[in-house]
Order: C-alpha cells, then sequence, then structure tokens
C-alpha cells in the first residue's frame, strides 16, 4: 500500500496526519507512506523527526483583497499545484489523505482529479475553506465534532474523532517526569500556546514565574520559537532562573509526549489537536482560545469541556497574570478539584480515531 498524507503550516494539522500514519505502520508491515507539505511551515521539521519522508511544495492562502501580492500568491498556488501532481505521478499512492492547511488544497485536488481515492480530516467544529472547497470532489469526509458535518456532503461524512499519536497514548507519567529531570512530588504545569507560540499567554506567564516558584510549582513553558529570545529577555530582567529550581523554558517541544504526560495542569490554546491529546491522557487544563481564528472554532471548542467540568476557560481579553495565577494555585493544590477535572476530561477522549480512519482507508485500498 502506498499512501500520501498531506496537511501542514501547524503541529494542529500535522500530527493527525503522523498519527494516522503510524497506525498505518502498526497495521501492513509493507506500507510505504510520503508526506507532502508547505514550504513555509513546521512539517519540514515536525515529519521528518517522526521518521517519514516528506517532499514540500509552494502554497499560499489567497488575500481576500486584490493586490499585487495577490497575483504572487496566485503563481504560487499554480506552482504548488504542478508541483502536486508530479509527487503524485512519480509516487502513483493508493490513496491521498488531507489532514488541513493550504496545502492540502493543491494535493488533494490533484489525486481527486487523477481519479486516486481521497479523504479529507477535518479537526474543527467549523471548517476551513480549503476542506469546505475539496468536500465536493473527495470520497469521504471524517470529522473530529459532530456539529461540522452540517457543512459537508451528509453521504460522506464519518464522525471519527480527532487521531492522536501512539507515543501521547503509550506514554508514562513517571518516566515522563525523570526524563526532563523534575520533581515527582511537587506539581507540574504545562503552559503551550501551540506550534508557533501566543504572545498574550506568554506574556501573563512572565508575569507570574516568581509566584508559581514560590508555592513549588514546576513549569514547562514552551514559548514557540518565533517568541523564545523575547520571552528569554524578559525572564532574565526580572527574575534569576539560576535559583529557580523545576523551572524549564523552551522554544518548542520535539518530545509533546514526555511534557504532556509529566504535566497535572495544562494551559493552552483550544486547537483541536491539542485539546485531544489533553483528554486522550484525561488531564485538567485552562483553556485560552485564540480570537484570531476563523468562525472562533477555538472558543467553541473550549466550552464544549468547560461545559463538562473538563477545563477552566479564559478569553485572552479578560487574561492577565493575576487571573492566571489565581485559577492555577486554586486548581493545582486541590487535589479534589484536579481529580474531578482529569475524569471529566478522560470520559471526553476518542482514543481510536486513528483505527476508525484506517478503517476508511481499507475501503478503498484492497
Amino acid at each position: 500500500m502506498k499512501v500520501i498524507i498531506t496537511g501542514g503550516g501547524t503541529g494542529g494539522h500535522i500530527y493527525p496526519g503522523v498519527a494516522i500514519a503510524k497506525k498505518l505502520q502498526e497495521k501492513y508491515k509493507k506500507v510505504e507512506i510520503l508526506f507532502v507539505g508547505s514550504e513555509n511551515g513546521l512539517e519540514g521539521k515536525l515529519v521528518p523527526k517522526e521518521g517519514y519522508k516528506i517532499k514540500l511544495i509552494p502554497v499560499e492562502g489567497l488575500n481576500k483583497k486584490f493586490s499585487f501580492r495577490t497575483i504572487k500568491s496566485v503563481i504560487k498556488v499554480i506552482k504548488g499545484f504542478g508541483k502536486a501532481g508530479k509527487i503524485i505521478n512519480e509516487f502513483k499512492p493508493d490513496i491521498v489523505i488531507g489532514t488541513g492547511g493550504y496545502v492540502c488544497g493543491p494535493v488533494v485536488m490533484q489525486a481527486a482529479l487523477k481519479g486516486i481515492p481521497t479523504i479529507i480530516h477535518e479537526q474543527n467544529a467549523f471548517p476551513g475553506v480549503t476542506n469546505k472547497l475539496l468536500s465536493h470532489f473527495v470520497d469521504r469526509i471524517a470529522i473530529s465534532f459532530v456539529e461540522s458535518e452540517k457543512y459537508f456532503p451528509k453521504n460522506k461524512v464519518v464522525y471519527t474523532g480527532n487521531p492522536v499519536r501512539s507515543q501521547i497514548l503509550n506514554s508514562n507519567k513517571e518516566k515522563a517526569i525523570q526524563s526532563l529531570g523534575l520533581e515527582k512530588n511537587k506539581p507540574i504545569l504545562l503552559v503551550v500556546g501551540g506550534s508557533r507560540g501566543a504572545k498574550n499567554i506568554n506574556n501573563a506567564v512572565v508575569d507570574i514565574l516568581g509566584d508559581l516558584n514560590n508555592n513549588n510549582i514546576q513549569l514547562i513553558f514552551i514559548t514557540g520559537e518565533n517568541n523564545y529570545k523575547e520571552v528569554m529577555d524578559k525572564v532574565n530582567s526580572k527574575y534569576n532562573l539560576s535559583v529557580m529550581k523545576g523551572i524549564k523554558i523552551l522554544p518548542y517541544a520535539f518530545n509533546m509526549h514526555d511534557v504532556l504526560a509529566a504535566s497535572d495542569l495544562i494551559i493552552s490554546r483550544a486547537g483541536a489537536t491539542i485539546i485531544s491529546e489533553i483528554t486522550a491522557l484525561g488531564k485538567p487544563s485552562i483553556l485560552i482560545p485564540s480570537p484570531y481564528v476563523a468562525n472562533n472554532h477555538q472558543e467553541y471548542n473550549a466550552r464544549a469541556l468547560e461545559e463538562k467540568g473538563a477545563c477552566i476557560v479564559i478569553k485572552e481579553s479578560q487574561l492577565n497574570g493575576d487571573i492566571l495565577k489565581d485559577q492555577i494555585i486554586n486548581i493545582i493544590n486541590n487535589k479534589e478539584i484536579l481529580k474531578n477535572m482529569s475524569i471529566a476530561s478522560k470520559r471526553l477522549s476518542k482514543i481510536d480515531a486513528a483505527d476508525k480512519i484506517v478503517n476508511i482507508i481499507e475501503e478503498y485500498v484492497k
């Protein structure tokens, strides 16, 4: 079996594809997998670290307002479409799977036009433009939220949930804590603003580093690569990190399975992929939805968890260090609250999503 998986831009589109790839490898010894990503996304770094081959094509979203840049974007899209066709002709896949991002457009469309079976996976409750367009050409549409079904042709939709990587599902908390050099008898807080970071979350956390340390709370703080230097400059101007034990500040974490497993409480955006990972491990969370996404879908995702008691939601417009500190200390030092939130979180998990998508693949590749 030969499979192309395409998706990119952020970890939220990349890691579901990785989860599908790993599940295929578990089931089929002779499966050959090729990822196709965008030249300016994170997939060029993340996919090879997971052990897969990747080819990159030029791709860009089209600006709604016409300008000189729009012309450049159209040219890039045309080039990407041509390159996608060439990759498909050379690799000769039995099926092509799109997991989101602009790069899915040319790759999945080329496959569909060539008569190759195609599947797209939509992570969010409100689909993006690319998947809405592709839905009319693909064979199957896998969704993570039942609410997104109304945006697609109903006869193509299968509710699967969002695939979670096997490393995360098989992670061990004690081993993770040890590998990170942290203490198992002190609470561990993980802060991650997404693969590209989140400036307002970073600023609020910097403001309360001293308070966290004074309360014996250990911290894994993932800033995003673009924001790391700015965060470190602020931290070093306010604190003496050499005397603050258990504070780890990182630009990015390729061992996300360890940092998730080690944590007692997670502060995060509310993208569908991080939510699926949080719930798969039954972790309590404080979710701060990004206000910069289409249809405000992250707040919708977060409220679904909050209604079930699995998380606390803080809108970015209300975010500051004091509010964040109060919520962290209230939750992380209360074992009863942690336990109840953890149970609620685990109840929302869908850990068989990758299996369901592999079952769909099997319908088209005998």
